[in-house]
């Protein structure tokens, strides 16, 4: 049994290698980035007014009363072809251009206009309202690095970068086996006997918001023969994460199954709680990671282990917040307490766990926004203590 910093060690060293591509911005959402992405143009390429006026020289309206010669218009995207001279003006709009000579605007609402004579109605003492040119980005700015998990802001600035498509690692494809003859897939009829198999499209949801393609493969039934049929037709995944199965009992058959189909263990149980359980190996140029069954260990351990597995985690990072009450001593496993984080009204991070913490329990998941990270042997904790988190990314958001 390995601690889960060295199951993390061997995750990372064994993360599928992942082909470079390229995709459409609108289907870079999630991927990690293969490539920095350097501006190809200067945002924004030129001096433009940040609000609807007139573009003048600010020695011309620095008084109230001044009056301008109005010779042109500059809206967006068609610039003022000539130059502002001494008591002129030209009419601005938001985005325009700002002409040759002219380095102020004022204000549509702080002029009168006659015809094509401008009155100043207010004192101009500074030059305003002009965004100079790259005041955002300028040509070859690095505006995205490397193993970046792509969002929808990077996805702005990119094609404001004007790039039509991005260089991405390709998605890793995960295959989902599930394990056991009491489960039954959602929407079926069950009886007293019958459990609803919910890990696959809890997990599934997790690769697909961690980047990641899901091949649900089914249930399999407790059988050896059961197993590998689905193990053959998951032979197109990067990743396999069998569910359940793998504990000690007489109708465990999962990680026996993976034997006789080539698997190579590196791992084989974790000192975690929950997720005891959790197993690891390679299989030709597949890894397959087994989840426990019990849906909260196999959550839990999925953003411990299979997050990182997937490229998602280079190491777990951890937050540090204040407990809201006290934590009894830990016990020989590192353990991972779901719990709902805030911050106070002072700006610091407060945690407080959930009551019940069974592993088979999904109610407390889908209010938990971090993990509470106890050592083994370690407590206990007292209210007020500082304690690390880890922030979960699919719960009620922080603030």
């Amino acid at each position: 049994m390995i601690s889960v910093i060295n199951a993390i060690d061997l995750l990372l060293k064994h993360q599928p290698k992942r082909p470079v591509m390229s995709v459409l911005l609108a289907d870079s959402m999630g991927a990690i980035l293969a490539e920095d992405i350097n501006a190809k143009i200067t945002l924004p390429p030129l001096a433009a007014s940040a609000m609807d006026g007139y573009a003048v020289r600010l020695s011309d309206a620095r008084k109230a009363g001044a009056r301008l010669k109005v010779i042109g218009r500059s809206p967006a995207g068609h610039p003022f072809q000539g130059r502002v001279n001494s008591g002129q003006a030209v009419r601005i709009f938001t985005g325009g251009a700002v002409p040759e000579g002219a380095d102020h605007i004022v204000i549509q609402e702080n002029a009168k206009r006659e015809g094509d004579t401008l009155t100043t109605l207010f004192d101009n003492d500074a030059p305003r309202h002009i965004r100079k040119a790259g005041i955002d980005f300028k040509l070859g700015d690095t505006l995205i690095t490397k193993g970046t998990r792509i969002g929808p802001m990077n996805i702005a600035i990119a094609a404001a970068a004007n790039y039509a498509d991005l260089p991405i690692y390709k998605r890793p494809v995960i295959a989902l086996i599930a394990n056991g003859d009491e489960l039954k897939a959602p929407g079926s009829h069950v009886s007293t006997t019958d459990i609803i198999s919910s890990n696959p499209a809890g997990l599934g949801a997790l690769i697909r918001h961690w980047g990641g393609e899901v091949m649900d493969m089914g249930i399999a039934s407790d059988s050896i023969e059961a197993i590998i049929a689905l193990i053959y037709k998951a032979k197109d995944a990067d990743i396999i994460v069998p569910v359940g199965g793998a504990s000690v009992g007489d109708h465990d058959y999962m990680r026996d199954a993976f034997k006789q189909c080539g698997l190579t263990s590196i791992f084989e149980k974790v000192a975690v709680r929950p997720g005891k359980p959790t197993w690891f190996g390679t299989m030709g140029k597949q890894t397959v990671l087994g989840l426990p069954g019990n849906p909260a260990s196999a959550t839990v351990c999925a953003h411990l282990f299979l997050k990182t597995l997937m490229g998602g985690n280079k190491g777990l990072n951890y937050a540090r917040a204040k407990l809201s009450g006290p934590i009894n001593t830990n016990g020989p496993r590192e353990t991972y307490m779901r719990a709902f984080a805030k911050l106070s009204k002072t700006g610091q991070l407060e945690v407080t766990p959930f009551p019940r913490q069974d592993s088979s329990l999904l109610t407390p998941l889908t209010k938990a926004n971090v993990l509470i990270r106890l050592p083994k042997g370690a407590g206990p904790w007292a209210a007020d203590d500082v304690i690390d988190v880890l922030p979960l990314g699919t719960g009620p958001d922080l603030f």
